[in-house]
């Protein structure tokens, strides 16, 4: 290249010149490379504090709840609803003006927060609760075939219960029960029976229910432990 024969000035006039057209631009990269830098670092800060409040928020609304200061509760989860919308926080706090809602009497309040859960979530697992605790009150207010119809939207299409298909199968056996359908009430108990486990359902609780239908015994339906192997003599 030409560069290469020029002498030491020559070629530190060319690199003059070459600044002297583009320098404008280097120095406004840095600058804005300077800015986004700052801008990501504030915005990672900003998050971080958003988290924490809310986080701290949430712990006083469980707390409240476990002291059952239900005012309390309701004013905390209020204000995460209000300051945090779309977050796991406002899922949880509305949730909470369900339960809340539910224990006063007031049905068509917990109706509307659950349904807000239930359509709106991110959280596949809360949306899923969500309609479980929809369908208890359409049962309670008299409306098995609401119910129902609520628990087949939740396992339509691509959507599948997962671990929560026992509990499925036990609300979904409410209803029938509550409609006079026992056959098809102790059809949805034994597979919640069969599907479930200790930590999804109450396995004595389900027992009852199949024989409060005056279906045979249920002991078979649970798998029983296999005994040690015998030593031999």
């Amino acid at each position: 290249m030409a560069e290469d024969y020029l002498t030491d000035d020559e070629q530190w006039d060319v690199v003059k010149r070459w600044i002297a057209e583009n320098g404008v631009w280097i120095v406004g990269g840095v600058v804005l490379g300077a800015a986004l830098l700052f801008g990501w670092r504030h915005y990672q800060t900003h998050e971080n504090d958003v988290a924490l409040k809310a986080s701290g928020q949430f712990g006083e609304m469980t707390n409240a709840l476990a002291a059952n200061d239900a005012g309390r509760a309701r004013q905390l989860a209020d204000g995460l609803i209000k300051d945090f919308p779309g977050s796991p926080y406002a899922d949880q706090a509305q949730l909470t003006r369900a339960r809340l809602a539910v224990d006063e009497g007031q049905d068509a309040k917990a109706v509307a927060s659950l349904t807000e859960v239930m359509a709106n979530s991110k959280d596949t697992e809360l949306r899923h609760i969500a309609r479980l605790r929809l369908a208890r009150i359409l049962i309670d207010e008299g409306k098995p075939d609401d119910a129902i119809k609520t628990l087949a939207e939740g396992t339509a299409g691509a959507a599948t219960p997962g671990a929560f298909a026992a509990r499925y199968h036990e609300v979904r056996g409410d209803a029938f029960y509550a409609k006079k359908d026992s056959k098809s009430a102790e059809k949805e108990y034994k597979a919640a029976l069969v599907g479930g486990d200790a930590s999804s359902v109450d396995s004595a609780l389900l027992e009852l229910k199949i024989a409060d239908l005056g279906a045979p015994e249920t002991a078979a339906l649970v798998p029983a432990p296999t005994p040690p192997n015998k030593a031999k003599p």
